[in-house]
């Protein structure tokens, strides 16, 4: 199913809080190693990336059937807004943060210096990767488990369905008259791995910036900025 990799740093605290023993440990150690680490011959095949595209599928399907079931009178709208935010990649990072999954990060020493480690983005992909690995050597129920037992927190944060930057400043724009925000890439800095966006953000006749480890998350913080800049004028 996967190749055999180096073991995995010790993390007592990240194996206890996955609470399951793999039957191919190779999946976990997969699921742990970033593409700055994966085999150059093998490539994307070697690292997380193709889990963490299992995972996201996963972890959007049990938390759907969650949020069906927690909440069987919202409408299909609400129930949306609380799924983007609970699958966010804030989200993630918090929870893989919180079972200690940053230690068990395959990464090389010179990249890990440079704070790849401690990254949002890095940690939240990994997250999704470890749904997707348990997926493969578990299936389903071992993984809506562990989603609904981590996940439990964030599902009761908040009684009233969340609403993200961009939709705020959307909703904002559309109640005066405005038209939708427009949002531009100004620019991409940094290495493949450690990518930092900035993206401009015009909505009313006015333009505020954000940055972020993806677009999306760029996105965000200029819709963020713009509402902070509209509360102090």
């Amino acid at each position: 199913m996967s190749k055999a990799g180096p073991a995995l740093p010790d993390g007592a605290v990240f194996l206890s809080r996955i609470g399951h023993r793999f039957t191919d440990p190779a999946l976990l150690s997969q699921a742990m190693t970033h593409r700055s680490a994966a085999d150059p011959k093998r490539g994307m095949l070697d690292s997380n990336e193709r889990l963490e595209f299992l995972g996201d599928r996963v972890l959007a399907l049990v938390m759907a059937e969650w949020l069906a079931e927690r909440f069987p009178n919202e409408r299909e709208g609400a129930l949306g807004k609380r799924l983007s935010v609970l699958v966010a990649a804030d989200t993630l990072a918090k929870v893989g943060e919180a079972i200690g999954l940053p230690a068990a990060l395959r990464i090389p020493p010179a990249e890990g210096r440079t704070g790849l480690r401690g990254r949002g983005t890095v940690i939240a992909d990994a997250t999704e990767a470890l749904i997707g690995a348990l997926y493969l050597d578990a299936g389903l129920e071992v993984a809506r488990g562990f989603v609904r037992r981590e996940w439990a927190a964030f599902m009761e944060a908040d009684p009233t369905p969340p609403m993200s930057a961009k939709s705020r400043l959307q909703e904002h724009t559309l109640g005066r008259a405005e038209g939708l925000p427009e949002y531009r890439l100004v620019s991409t800095t940094g290495p493949s791995h450690m990518p930092v966006f900035v993206v401009a953000v015009r909505a009313g006749g006015r333009e505020a910036e954000g940055r972020g480890e993806s677009k999306r998350a760029a996105e965000q913080a200029a819709a963020e900025a713009w509402l902070a800049g509209r509360d102090k004028t």
